[in-house]
C-alpha cells in the first residue's frame, strides 16, 4: 500500500498536467459542440443538440476543406513512404559519404516551413517579371505554362503534394535508414547462399524485417496529414477558402479566429468530426499491422 501511494505520488505532477492540458480541453470541446447558438461574448447558449454537426457536415467550405485533405493523404501518404524506402535502401548500400548523404536529406527537416514555402513559390508562382523556374522548364520542354499558386485546382493540389512530400521525406528517411540497419547481415548471408534474388530478398527479409517501421511511418503520416494547416498557408496564404485550398485544421481555425471567427461550437463540431476520421483510420490500420506486421 505504501509503495502504491509512493508511485502515485511520483505521477501525480503528470497526471495533473494531462488532466489539465489534454483531459479538460477535450471535454470542453465535446460540450461545446452540442450547445447550440453559444455565444461566446455572454458565454450563453439557446440550446443542446446536434445542430453543429448538421451545420458542419452541410458547410460547403468544410466539404471543400475534407476534400482537399482527403486528397492530399491520399498522394502524400504512400508516395512519401515509397520514396524514403527507396532513397533509405540506396543510402544503405553507400559505405563511404553515408553520413554526409543523410545529413543532406534531413535538411529539409529542420528548415522552417515557411521559408520552404517561399522558396516554392518562387519555383511555381507565376509574377508580372517571371513565369516561375517551373514554367520555365516546362516551355523548354515545349509545353503550357500554368499558374500553380493562382491557377486551376489540380495544379494547386499538386505543388501542395511536392510541398508536403518534401517537408516530411526527411523524418521518413531517417527512420527507415536506421531500420535497415538494424537488419542482421545473417539474413542476407543465408539468401546470398540460396542463391536468392534481389527482389525476394527485398520482399521475404527486407520488407518484414522493417515492417514494424513502415507501418508506424504509415499511421503517422496518415495523422499528420489530416492535420495538415501550415502547408496551405504557406503557399496560398490565410485565406484559404478564397483559394480553394483549405484543409479541415483551417477550417476549424476559421471559425476559431479567421474571418468566419467567433464560433466556438462549429470549430468544436469539426474538430470531433476530424478526431472521428483520424481515430478510425488509425484503428483499421493497427488492425491491418496485427497481420502483416512481422514482430
Amino acid at each position: 500500500m505504501k509503495n502504491n501511494l509512493k508511485a502515485f505520488l511520483y505521477l501525480l505532477p503528470a497526471l495533473v498536467f494531462l488532466g489539465v492540458f489534454m483531459v479538460y480541453p477535450l471535454a470542453d470541446v465535446l460540450v461545446y459542440s452540442f450547445e447550440e447558438g453559444y455565444n461566446s461574448a455572454s458565454q450563453t447558449f439557446s440550446g443542446i443538440g446536434l445542430r453543429n454537426y448538421s451545420f458542419v457536415l452541410r458547410d460547403p467550405y468544410f466539404l471543400q476543406a475534407v476534400k482537399n485533405t482527403f486528397i492530399l493523404v491520399m498522394i502524400t501518404v504512400p508516395v512519401s513512404t515509397g520514396l524514403a524506402l527507396v532513397i533509405s535502401l540506396g543510402l544503405n548500400s553507400i559505405k563511404k559519404l553515408k553520413n554526409l548523404f543523410q545529413t543532406i536529406y534531413f535538411l529539409p527537416y529542420v528548415t522552417n516551413t515557411l521559408a520552404v514555402g517561399l522558396v516554392f513559390m518562387i519555383l511555381f508562382k507565376k509574377t508580372p517579371y517571371s513565369d516561375g523556374m517551373v514554367n520555365i522548364l516546362v516551355r523548354l520542354f515545349s509545353g503550357t505554362t500554368v499558374d500553380f499558386i493562382d491557377g486551376p485546382y489540380w495544379a494547386k493540389m499538386l505543388v501542395l503534394s511536392i510541398y508536403t512530400v518534401w517537408i516530411v521525406l526527411p523524418f521518413k528517411i531517417l527512420i527507415l535508414t536506421s531500420a535497415l540497419g538494424s537488419v542482421k547481415q545473417d539474413y542476407y548471408n543465408a539468401a546470398k547462399i540460396d542463391g536468392a534474388s534481389s527482389w525476394r530478398v527485398f520482399s521475404r527479409i527486407t520488407v518484414p524485417m522493417i515492417s514494424p517501421m513502415l507501418f508506424y511511418l504509415i499511421i503517422t503520416g496518415f495523422i499528420g496529414a489530416f492535420k495538415a494547416y501550415s502547408d496551405s498557408v504557406a503557399l496560398f496564404g490565410t485565406n484559404l477558402n478564397a483559394a480553394g485550398m483549405n484543409t479541415i485544421v483551417g477550417y476549424i481555425y476559421d471559425m476559431l479566429y479567421g474571418d468566419s471567427g467567433g464560433f466556438p461550437s462549429y470549430a468544436s463540431a469539426a474538430a470531433l468530426i476530424l478526431f472521428a476520421i483520424v481515430f478510425t483510420i488509425t484503428v483499421v490500420n493497427l488492425m491491418i499491422s496485427r497481420k502483416r506486421v512481422h514482430h
